[in-house]
């Protein structure tokens, strides 16, 4: 029989959710429960002292099971990935819309006390990102609605998933999007991967190939800001801890091109590679940053570790994996 629990991480095989797992370990937070499409063996991260599932949230019945007798839920399960994954996959994002609204429905009648939503900065209108030197986002930039084609969208409903369920419910949600969470114990090939990791393999690939050159997707000048996964962590179970219903920013506002992302790793890996332009493959919105005026108000706090200082842990990481076993594809 299945005991109860004090806290859910739903997507806790994956990259944000293992990070959040180990998180709430350090924290003392008492009895967790992680929750995962994918068996355990497959896990970024796993502890045996957590009551590890593996279910597949999409159906209703798999969402009561998870959240059973838990007081509180995350929930970072979704079908997604880099920008070349969700360029090619809309609809399996889509689909994801299943997730949060059985998983909501489910904490609800459960009795759940506060329930977490992870969005991202892909809600955002694509009429205010077709510049490289933006203005920062600010939260009520959202609407008019025009998000990011399919994975986009599904942020977006679910968050207004999560707004209603508290006005007619009133039941206690908190939603943070996130502007590219990066780090190590991740996904960094197979093309679910994001633009650090994917920088960092490709970077560490020229030196183990000797090819002493990278491909980058774009002309290198589209800006983004990208968050460390330390970050991410406290700003997301300080909204929580708060019971900030959102939607908040969590995001640097360390804004740099990819082209000076790729100047940062090889700064890091201590090389120099020569560079070939994509111009045909996914490479998203020209620019976007987040604007951090909400969270400063309401958390008096924002994410604050340089992008310097969280690519080199990351390449350390990557760097490991890759030099000490086979490349393989891996799925986030």
């Amino acid at each position: 029989m299945m005991r109860g629990c004090d806290v859910v991480v739903c997507g806790g095989g994956g990259f944000i959710g293992g990070h959040m797992v180990a998180e709430l370990r350090r924290r003392k937070t008492g009895k967790i429960r992680a929750v995962d499409s994918k068996p355990p063996d497959d896990w970024y991260q796993r502890f045996d002292d957590v009551e590890n599932l593996t279910l597949d949230l999409r159906t209703v019945d798999a969402c009561a099971e998870a959240v059973r007798g838990a007081r509180e839920v995350f929930n970072f399960a979704a079908d997604m990935g880099g920008m070349g994954f969700i360029e090619h996959n809309k609809a399996l994002c889509m689909l994801t819309v299943l997730i949060n609204t059985h998983l909501i429905t489910a904490a609800r009648d459960a009795g759940v006390k506060k329930f977490f939503f992870a969005s991202s900065a892909c809600v955002y209108a694509a009429d205010k990102q077709t510049s490289p030197d933006l203005i920062a986002l600010k939260e009520e930039d959202a609407y008019p609605a025009m998000p990011e084609d399919g994975y986009g969208w599904e942020k977006l409903f679910s968050e207004r998933m999560c707004r209603h369920f508290t006005e007619d419910f009133r039941f206690q949600t908190c939603v943070a999007r996130y502007h590219n969470v990066y780090g190590p114990h991740g996904t960094y090939e197979g093309g679910r991967e994001k633009a650090p990791a994917a920088i960092c393999r490709k970077v560490i690939e020229a030196e183990l190939n000797g090819t002493n050159e990278i491909e980058i997707w774009g002309d290198g000048q589209q800006t983004r800001s990208f968050m460390y996964i330390d970050d991410c962590l406290k700003g997301s179970l300080m909204m929580m801890d708060r019971g900030i219903p959102g939607p908040l920013n969590v995001g640097s506002t360390e804004l740099v091109t990819i082209n000076q992302l790729v100047d940062i790793v090889e700064g890091i890996a201590g090389v120099k590679l020569k560079r070939r332009y994509n111009l045909s493959a996914p490479k998203g919105v020209n620019g976007r940053n987040s604007d951090n005026t909400l969270i400063q108000r309401v958390l008096g706090w924002q994410p604050s570790v340089t992008l310097r200082e969280g690519l080199t842990k990351t390449y350390a990481w990557i760097h490991e994996q890759m030099v000490t076993k086979p490349a393989t594809a891996v799925a986030s």
